[in-house]
């Protein structure tokens, strides 16, 4: 049995027994799930103040020291679901060439250079799966002097990506083509060692199928956006997920993305005004039709926030076809909105001490796929989470 395989039955086991206080939507409650399984819990979040709440959201660690006198579990999760720091490849970052960086943001940049330092080199040609404007390809090319096919669905990245590799003098070829299509299929090929950094849900998961069906010699990928996949529910890829008893929805498989790089004080301050916002127009909403069940509305341009609340729910309700009628009290249900925010925040603030042992079930099941197809396979961190919070790689080489 792998160390893979063994973590991934005891985290699952964990997450299944404390799925009460994970895999529910924080807006359509009420109250706290836990509020009389576990009232200790419920008691220490309620007497919790802002200060405490914002320096807790912030400092995972010290959350789950706190946490752990309610729920023992935690620690042991955590612990499985930490990972060891990939080793840089010293051999294989020369001085780069002037201008490979240009356009390239630069956080986007260190993401890019963490990524290569720490990929194996197997001296064979590179596929860029899901490339852009071929950002990484760039680096690959440069740094391992070996071609690089850098495919992309939009027409117009592809256009930009080979005039700047052309211009650098980079031995790229772009491919314009959706990762989905059959058609795809045929640029990738045993003799090459695939690459993705931060492809969306199926994307990587497509081409983990793909070279395991074509026994591509190796594969390096960064998961990212595990929500975005084709069906309702999580398709689980290995024989232990799929013996699982856990159901993840597309909400469920949001949660490893809410844990962000430390947003700034105006990010912080227009979430509370969208989301305080949307929760006083359900209030409202139940208010007027009896309706229990929270009433989701689409997404909103940022700029209308600055028109107020009472603008806001005139603009939900025209979406949902609600007529708003009578003499509403609209400064009420804001305070509704103020005061379920907080609620809110505090149940979320429970769901965060799942998020990275979740993330790890959904990272070793995508190992255990490539494990079961036979490949060597390893897991670890390329970057710090400052840099980017998806910083695990999932590298897997074909044994021999």
């Amino acid at each position: 049995m792998s160390a893979c395989f063994d973590k991934f039955c005891q985290l699952d086991a964990l997450l299944t027994q404390e799925k009460a206080y994970w895999q529910f939507m924080p807006f359509a409650c009420q109250d706290y799930p836990w509020r009389h399984s576990n009232p200790e819990l419920s008691t220490w979040l309620d007497a919790l103040s802002e200060l405490d709440l914002a320096l807790l959201l912030e400092d995972s660690a010290a959350l789950v020291r706190e946490l752990a006198v309610f729920l023992p579990v935690l620690p042991e999760m955590h612990q499985l679901a930490d990972i060891p720091a990939l080793a840089p490849v010293s051999d294989v970052s020369p001085r780069l060439p002037r201008g490979l960086d240009v356009g390239i943001p630069g956080r986007k940049w260190q993401q890019i250079l963490a990524f290569n330092a720490v990929l194996p080199s197997h001296q064979l040609p590179w596929l860029e799966w899901c490339a852009g404007k071929g950002y990484l390809g760039r680096v690959l090319a440069a740094c391992h002097h070996t071609e690089v096919t850098s495919l992309e669905w939009q027409q117009c990245l592809t256009q930009d990506g080979q005039l700047a590799a052309n211009q650098l003098g980079l031995p790229m070829t772009f491919i314009q083509a959706d990762a989905f299509a059959p058609e795809s299929a045929r640029v990738i090929k045993p003799d090459q060692h695939a690459v993705a950094l931060h492809a969306c849900g199926d994307l990587h998961v497509s081409l983990l199928e793909q070279v395991a069906a074509k026994r591509t010699a190796a594969v390096s990928v960064s998961p990212c956006c595990y929500h975005l996949i084709r069906h309702e529910v999580y398709q689980p890829l290995s024989a232990p997920a799929k013996a699982s008893e856990l159901r993840l929805s597309k909400h469920d498989l949001r949660m490893p993305l809410q844990e962000t790089v430390t947003a700034g004080q105006r990010v912080k301050q227009q979430r509370f005004v969208e989301v305080s916002y949307r929760l006083g127009f359900d209030a409202l909403q139940k208010h007027l039709t009896g309706n229990h069940e929270y009433l989701p509305v689409p997404n909103v341009q940022k700029a209308r926030l600055k028109h107020g609340f009472t603008d806001f729910c005139q603009w939900a309700a025209a979406q949902k076809g609600l007529p708003l009628t009578g003499d509403i009290d609209y400064l009420h249900w804001q305070q509704q909105g103020e005061a379920r925010f907080r609620e809110v925040e505090r149940m979320e603030l429970v769901r965060q001490a799942f998020r990275r042992p979740l993330e790890m079930w959904l990272v070793f099941d995508r190992a255990l796929l490539m494990q079961e197809a036979g490949y060597q396979v390893s897991v670890g961190t390329f970057c710090d989470k400052p840099t980017t919070p998806r910083n695990i790689m999932i590298h897997a080489q074909l044994e021999k």
